[in-house]
């Protein structure tokens, strides 16, 4: 049975301590970042070797935006637009940027399908505040609660029609943090109405997709000092309760500055929380075995959730290629955006 935790790994290519590792952890899945990417006959070797590792065809996620957030990238990768662009174009005409920001997800999982990636970290449901950190900035597809929603489920609706798993983040919003959760804690200091209005409002039209992510943010109208990630009470009253969401919660990356505390009690603080499962990014094995220690195996509640995630999953819609860029590029043009066609 898996444990409950997503490691990274440390390059290109398993180590033989790796390989070891993973065989005797086994993590629910793998998360691929840049510095495992070189070409695509590498990241498949990479991938195929995990699953073997494992003994199973665990999931692999990557997070594949477009814009500042693509792992995989040119020259071997199509370079895709920001967020924002699919917003500039829906303010334009609604129908095009929903046709635009679905065809273009369409397209990611296509390249992800063929290197064996399974699982995109998309779509972002963050609404960002004026003043905020500029983490988010033009990764967001709006202002607006129901712009930003409308778009993320076209983005949803369009991996799924690759056969690619999204992934919902940052519940339950990291639109107001004025500091970058990379580096260190944001506080959001908004009264619960204002929330319910606007942050929690676009994750609760998208509370049906399968697998979501938590934000490293504390929100003190909740809870005044615990981060989403690691708190009962905003993932059991806020997470679950108020904005509705009912998939497999997996904690943003736990190696992150945000947090407190070492790899291993973090671990146990996220999945005390309520966490399905933890995310662990940075490949570092003597954390990576911290992570697998605290992790129990995936049981329960958890586990009938994350078997659900994958239950979801169908297989990939026909596509012509060919025609699906040469539209991308005629769609995103019109938002004065240019995009590789053929």
């Amino acid at each position: 049975m898996a444990r409950a935790f997503i490691t990274g790994v440390s390059g290109p290519l398993l180590t033989p301590d790796e390989k070891a590792f993973v065989r005797e952890a086994r993590p629910w899945a793998l998360i691929v970042f840049k510095r495992n990417v070189a070409d695509p006959e590498q990241v498949h070797r990479l991938v195929n070797d995990f699953r073997d590792a494992v003994g199973a065809k665990v999931p692999v996620l990557v997070d594949q935006e477009g814009g500042r957030v693509q792992r995989l990238g040119p020259p071997h990768w199509r370079a895709y637009p920001a967020g924002e662009s699919y917003g500039h174009l829906y303010d334009r005409d609604p129908e095009a940027g929903l046709a635009a920001a679905r065809l273009g997800a369409r397209l990611i999982a296509h390249d992800l399908a063929e290197v064996g990636i399974d699982v995109d970290c998309l779509p972002l449901a963050d609404v960002p505040a004026v003043g905020a950190s500029p983490v988010i900035s033009d990764r967001a597809y709006g202002n607006s609660p129901a712009k930003v929603a409308a778009i993320a489920q076209a983005i949803a609706d369009g991996l799924m029609a690759g056969g690619c798993l999204p992934v919902l983040k940052h519940l339950p919003g990291h639109g107001r943090a004025a500091a970058d959760s990379h580096a260190e804690l944001p506080v959001v200091t908004a009264d619960p109405d204002s929330l319910d209005a606007v942050d929690f409002a676009a994750f609760k039209a998208l509370r049906a997709l399968p697998l979501g992510m938590t934000a490293h943010v504390v929100f003190t109208a909740f809870d005044p000092e615990l981060p989403a990630t690691t708190s009962p009470t905003m993932i059991a009253r806020v997470i679950r309760e108020r904005i509705g969401f009912a998939g497999a919660l997996m904690s943003d990356d736990l190696s992150m500055g945000a947090l407190s505390g070492t790899i291993a009690e973090r671990t146990r603080a996220a999945l005390a929380a309520g966490c399905d499962l933890a995310l662990h990014c940075n490949g570092d094995l003597a954390e990576m075995h911290e992570v697998a220690e605290a992790a129990p195996e995936l049981a329960g509640e958890a586990g009938r959730r994350a078997d659900a995630a994958l239950r979801s999953r169908r297989a990939a819609q026909s596509i012509d290629i060919t025609a699906a860029r040469n539209e991308f590029a005629r769609l995103m043009a019109r938002a004065g955006v240019e995009v590789e066609a053929t």
